[in-house]
């Protein structure tokens, strides 16, 4: 299991009447985008175009998948004539994303607060696909196998917000991202062939951006500087780098300069180790040709 992702899915399973109201929340107000959106005739292409984001992102706001940033409110609230709606629930919508976290480990939750404002982040992946990559259906897929059971409405929760935290990737200033990911995890088909084509897919979109390298640590490696496991270094902006490791339920923050130091020596090695960019999305192109 990767880093920071694992954390809502090896936390103990949390009773339905512990769940808050925040996706209920959340898909009202992608509701209201939708509606605002036909009230102007718009495609969701279009609207896309409109806002100089994805068209699935637009779609992934009107299902209340992903959470409205204050920027794109604002935005929505002039371009959508949305009549003041957007700019009267900014504060409401920060509140139920706070609410959101409160029941992560205390580790992940800093280190949460701290990803969106990241020049740079970089991770090692040994065992599943990272969060901010994932699609949905991955991301359900792994909630609902999970053991023990999860309840519902706390699956909803967790997609909510790992998909949230997948805003970083169109963020502006974009941050420097780098992925280094076991290939055993790329040809691991979660939930079957058509759901493992779709992630296959979404990871080479993401490989494609500007500010994104993905690299594959091939299984025919016969040295490897990552056996000790999956880490994140995360450089917020005007502040020191740190590190971020996760086992089982277990989550550890440092910004101590050695360990820090250590986990950014081990990820310069592996990342001589792994295929180079170019050489990862080709093959993961290969991989998605056989599927």
């Amino acid at each position: 299991m990767t880093a920071a992702d694992q954390h809502d899915d090896e936390e103990r399973p949390e009773a339905p009447e512990d769940s808050d109201d925040s996706t209920e929340f959340f898909r009202a107000i992608g509701k209201q985008l939708k509606v605002l959106r036909e009230r102007a005739n718009l495609t969701q292409k279009q609207t896309a175009d409109l806002f100089g984001y994805s068209e699935d992102l637009i779609s992934s706001l009107e299902r209340g998948r992903r959470v409205m940033q204050k920027e794109f409110l604002l935005s929505a609230e002039v371009k959508l004539d949305a009549g003041g709606m957007f700019e009267v629930i900014q504060d409401d919508v920060e509140q139920a994303k706070a609410k959101a976290q409160l029941r992560t480990p205390v580790a992940f939750r800093v280190f949460s607060r701290l990803e969106p404002l990241a020049v740079e982040r970089h991770q090692y992946c040994t065992h599943d696909i990272p969060g901010l990559l994932q699609t949905e259906e991955h991301a359900r897929a792994l909630l609902t196998m999970r053991k023990p059971l999860l309840a519902e409405q706390t699956i909803e929760e967790r997609i909510l917000t790992r998909m949230a935290r997948q805003d970083l990737l169109d963020q502006w200033p974009a941050p420097e991202l780098t992925w280094i990911i076991e290939e055993s995890v790329l040809r691991r088909p979660i939930a079957g062939r058509s759901v493992h084509a779709g992630q296959l897919e979404k990871i080479l979109r993401a490989g494609r951006k500007r500010n994104v390298e993905i690299q594959v640590m091939p299984l025919e490696r016969t040295e490897h500087a990552g056996m000790s496991g999956p880490f994140i270094l995360l450089t917020p902006k005007g502040k020191p780098q740190l590190g971020y490791i996760e086992v089982q339920s277990f989550s550890h923050l440092t910004r101590n300069p050695e360990e820090v130091r250590i986990l950014a020596a081990k990820y310069g090695s592996l990342r001589a180790q792994a295929l180079t960019p170019s050489e990862s999305l080709a093959l993961i192109e290969k991989m998605l040709g056989e599927l």
